[in-house]
C-alpha cells in the first residue's frame, strides 16, 4: 500500500468518525428551526433562550438545530411551507399574510389599552378563545409562542411632531393597520418592507415612520432621523412561533408535554428582548441628539378613539369574507377592563 493509499484510508476514517461524532444519539429528537433574523437579533435571541430551555428541561431527549437569516423559510409562505415540513418550527408572521389569515391580520388592530406586552398576550388570548375562526387560519399549524411587542411613536427626519396636526402632509411608512388612521390625519401613508426604510430616509423619499425606540440602535434609524414623538400607538400581539401539526403529532406525548410548557418561558424570553432593545434604541436615541417630544393627554385620547373608529370598520369588512369580524371586535373590546387590565369574558373580575 502506498504513503497516499493510506492517508486516503485515514481520511476516510476521519471523515467516518466525524460523521459518527456528529450523529444524534438512537433516543434523541433533532428538531429543525428557521428564522429570518441573524442570530444576534433580539428575537434570535429570545429563541436561543428557548432552545436551551427545551434541551435541558428534556434531559437532552429533544435537540433543536437552527437555520438562521432565512436560508429555510420565506418570510410570505413561513406558514405553509411549515405545515409541509420544510422545517420543523420556524418563525411566522401572519399579520403580513395576503390571503388565509384575514381575522388574524385585523384582529391586530383591535389592541387600544393594551399597551403592555403581557396585556397583549393576555388579550390575544381572549380574542382567540371567544372566536374559533382564530384557530381555523391556523390550521395545520401548533403554535408555540405569541409574541407582542413595544409600543411605536412616530420617527421623522426634519419636521418635529408635536401635535397630531404635525403629521399633516407627511409621508409616513406604517403597518397596514394603520394607514386609514394616518391618512385620516392628512399624511401620505405607504407600507414598505422595515429593511429599506433607512434608505428611504436617507434619500428623502419618506418623512418618517411608524416604529418603536429599538430601530434608533437595531436599524440604525438615529443617523437618519432628528425627531421623535412618543404617542402610544397600539401593538397587536399574533401567534409568532409554530410547528407543522404533522410533525407535533410525530413526536411522543412526553415531548410535547415540554414543548407546550416552553410557551410561557418563549413569551418571557421575547418580552426580556424586546424590551432591553428598546431600552438600547433610546440611549442610542438620546445619545445621537434625537429630539424626544411626547403626545398631550388630549391628543392620545384623539388618536385611541380615531384607531377604535378604523378598527370597527376594518372588523366589519370581514363580513366580505364570510367572517363575523365584529363579534371578534366586541370579544376584545369587552376583554379590556382598563389600561393594562384584561379579561376575557366569564372570567372573574
Amino acid at each position: 500500500m502506498t504513503r497516499w493509499s493510506r492517508a486516503l484510508l485515514v481520511a476516510a476514517g476521519a471523515l467516518v468518525l466525524g460523521a459518527c461524532a456528529r450523529a444524534p444519539a438512537p433516543n434523541v429528537t433533532v428538531l429543525t428551526y428557521a428564522t429570518p433574523y441573524s442570530p444576534s437579533h433580539p428575537f434570535s435571541k429570545a429563541d436561543q433562550a428557548w432552545m436551551k430551555f427545551v434541551e435541558a428541561r428534556s434531559g437532552g431527549r429533544l435537540k433543536v438545530r437552527p437555520s438562521w437569516s432565512g436560508a429555510v423559510l420565506s418570510s410570505d409562505m413561513s406558514m405553509e411551507e411549515l405545515r409541509h415540513g420544510v422545517a420543523d418550527i420556524g418563525l411566522i408572521t401572519p399579520i403580513y399574510v395576503k390571503g388565509g389569515t384575514h381575522l388574524i391580520r385585523i384582529q391586530s388592530g383591535f389592541y387600544s389599552g393594551a399597551d403592555s406586552m403581557p396585556a397583549q398576550l393576555a388579550l390575544y388570548q381572549c380574542i382567540a378563545a371567544a372566536n374559533p375562526q382564530m384557530a381555523h387560519e391556523l390550521q395545520g399549524l401548533k403554535v408555540l409562542a405569541v409574541q407582542g411587542g413595544s409600543l411605536p411613536g412616530i420617527v421623522t427626519t426634519h419636521k418635529q411632531i408635536r401635535t397630531l396636526d404635525d403629521i399633516r402632509g407627511l409621508r409616513l411608512r406604517a403597518p397596514t393597520e394603520l394607514l386609514t388612521v394616518l391618512a385620516s390625519l392628512g399624511a401620505d401613508p405607504v407600507n414598505m418592507p422595515m429593511g429599506e426604510v433607512y434608505s428611504a430616509m436617507a434619500k428623502g423619499v419618506i418623512d418618517g415612520v411608524v416604529a418603536p425606540a429599538d430601530t434608533f440602535k437595531a436599524l440604525h434609524f438615529a443617523e437618519v432621523a432628528r425627531y421623535f414623538n412618543t404617542i402610544k400607538i397600539p401593538r397587536g400581539a399574533y401567534p409568532a412561533r409554530a410547528m407543522g401539526m404533522a410533525r407535533w403529532n410525530s413526536l411522543s406525548s412526553a415531548d410535547r408535554a415540554v414543548l407546550e410548557e416552553g410557551q410561557k418561558v418563549w413569551e418571557a424570553a421575547l418580552e426580556r428582548e424586546i424590551t432591553a432593545a428598546a431600552q438600547r434604541g433610546m440611549k442610542e436615541a438620546l445619545r445621537s441628539k434625537v429630539v424626544v417630544s411626547p403626545a398631550s393627554a388630549q391628543d392620545q385620547a384623539r388618536f385611541d378613539a380615531m384607531y377604535l373608529h378604523d378598527a370597527e370598520v376594518n372588523a366589519r369588512s370581514l363580513a366580505a369574507f364570510g367572517i363575523d369580524g365584529m363579534k371578534a371586535f366586541h370579544s376584545a373590546r369587552a376583554a379590556v377592563k382598563g389600561r393594562d387590565q384584561i379579561a376575557c369574558q366569564g372570567e372573574s373580575q
